[in-house]
């Protein structure tokens, strides 16, 4: 790691803890380890940091005091954000996933428009920010994160605070004809102007912030270089790089080589009929592409009868939202089309889809990677697409597949080694299964030592120390230094 920060300070829409009640009425806090927390533990603990977010539980919770011997066990601080189940179902269900991940996602049938959630969303990112101002010291490093918190540095400004600010996006940005629909375009573009460092997965996802700024900002001034580039805006500059995501590969290599992991293969495909097994790993969310998956792999059944009986898609969704609508219906369709098709084709012995609404702990989740011999990462758009990550890291013999979609996030660092395809089309996605079925041993192992060496390379302390080092602070002041010119395209 480059950086040493006296105070490294993270605010994001949920603490690395998780606040529950048990059946005895009892409240307890357990950790909700992932990525992020991974690599940003180490830094944290060595700067003595703060991390802000919500706790996961209701206001009655005695949160503060819950959280006191927890911050003591990991060696930084945890602040909790209070929030109300009113304020959840506005600011959260509402604005951030029925409006800002629809939007930013490209898919116009799915958001909607309500003036009292924008309210809410608003006022509570104003409480994280004045939660915040009171946590951090003269030398704090300010690290926002993702779409919840858009509006945390404006109010930040708006209350004096002079640190630099920098802010991470990890969802995609759209282009200026889908975010020229949000009423509240120019207001949610200012906002993110407010900080000092914007952050994006991809370039495509930093070309369409600055189209935006463009065309709805126009007396916004921009410089445009390769990775990074500046604006110029109401007296202040902007450095806009993009930093794709990333997972611990030593964690899911490590893991893949143990006994637990073994025994959870062999149980997988002793209870596989099939002779390969193609993997489908989503959290139940429309944009992932479900559906499109099911029917491209019966397109493939159609069209490839030779795989009958030798090949079965076992697709895990993990269960989320199942209190909004549009995730019900999603739910429903799956079920639906999963029982149509096998009933279409299985045959004794053999079922085409292995469907499975459920939780995967850590073991079982790389033993399906390792048990696995395609993955069909198959996004219709994605900010990164973790799961294509964790598959290649989770492969330690060099022999499985990644078919992922030219959608998500991870394909301009994966195309090389992945069979790419366009989820929308059924068609090309199916003659992708079946290749990477027929697929000879040499070229699979070609391909998945491509993959794997990437995703080692370029793990989630390589994102983190991008974003945070030492050097990147240095470009900020440089870049920021230079006198601003007009757009090079």
């Amino acid at each position: 790691m480059d950086i040493s920060p006296n105070q490294l300070v993270v605010v994001s829409n949920r603490l690395p803890v998780a606040i529950y009640k048990d059946d005895a009425d009892e409240w307890h806090v357990k950790s909700s380890p992932g990525g992020l927390v991974t690599a940003l533990d180490p830094i944290m603990r060595q700067s003595k940091g703060v991390w802000i977010g919500w706790p996961g539980c209701s206001s009655e919770a005695p949160a503060e005091q819950l959280l006191i011997s927890h911050s003591e066990e990991k060696q930084y601080t945890l602040v909790p954000v209070p929030v109300t189940e009113k304020e959840i179902a506005k600011y959260y269900r509402g604005f951030s996933n029925r409006t800002i991940w629809p939007l930013f996602h490209d898919l116009l049938g799915y958001f909607s428009f309500d003036l009292d959630n924008w309210r809410v969303y608003l006022e509570v990112n104003k409480r994280f920010a004045e939660i915040t101002a009171r946590s951090i010291d003269d030398h704090a490093f300010l690290w926002i994160h993702d779409y919840q918190l858009i509006y945390v540095g404006h109010f930040l400004r708006e209350m004096g605070v002079k640190h630099k600010l920098n802010f991470f996006l990890h969802i995609p940005f759209p282009s200026v004809d889908l975010f020229r629909r949000l009423p509240w375009n120019q207001d949610l573009l200012q906002a993110m102007l407010k900080y000092d460092h914007l952050g994006f997965q991809t370039p495509a996802d930093r070309r369409n912030f600055i189209s935006c700024v463009k065309w709805l900002l126009p007396e916004a001034k921009r410089v445009v270089h390769k990775r990074q580039s500046v604006i110029k805006y109401d007296g202040r500059e902007i450095l806009l790089g993009y930093y794709p995501i990333s997972i611990d590969f030593k964690e899911f290599n490590d893991l893949a080589k143990t006994k637990e992991v073994s025994e959870a293969v062999w149980y997988l495909r002793e209870n596989t009929k099939a002779k390969s097994i193609v993997l489908g790993l989503d959290r139940l969310d429309y944009t992932k592409g479900i559906p499109e998956r099911f029917l491209a792999f019966e397109r493939m059944l159609e069209k490839y009868p030779d795989t009958a009986g030798e090949l079965s898609l076992l697709q895990v969704v993990i269960p989320s939202r199942l209190n909004v609508p549009d995730y019900q219906d999603l739910k429903s369709q799956l079920d639906g089309l999963a029982g149509r098709i096998n009933a279409r084709f299985s045959r004794q012995g053999w079922t085409p889809i292995d469907y499975q609404f459920r939780e995967l702990d850590r073991v079982q989740l790389v033993g399906h990677y390792l048990a696995c011999d395609i993955a069909l990462v198959t996004p219709l758009r994605d900010g990164m697409n973790l799961v294509a990550k964790e598959y290649c890291a989770g492969n330690i013999h060099n022999d499985g597949v990644l078919i992922l979609s030219e959608f998500a996030g991870a394909a301009p660092q994966l195309a090389k080694g992945a069979l790419m395809v366009n989820p929308f089309d059924l068609e090309g996605t199916a003659d992708a299964i079946y290749a990477a079925y027929l697929m000879p041993k040499e070229e699979r192992q070609r391909r998945m030592r491509t993959l794997r060496s990437e995703v080692k390379r370029h793990d989630v302390k390589h994102w983190v120390d991008w974003f945070l080092g030492s050097k990147q602070l240095e470009k900020l002041d440089r870049l920021t230094a230079r006198p601003i010119e007009s757009t090079r395209t």
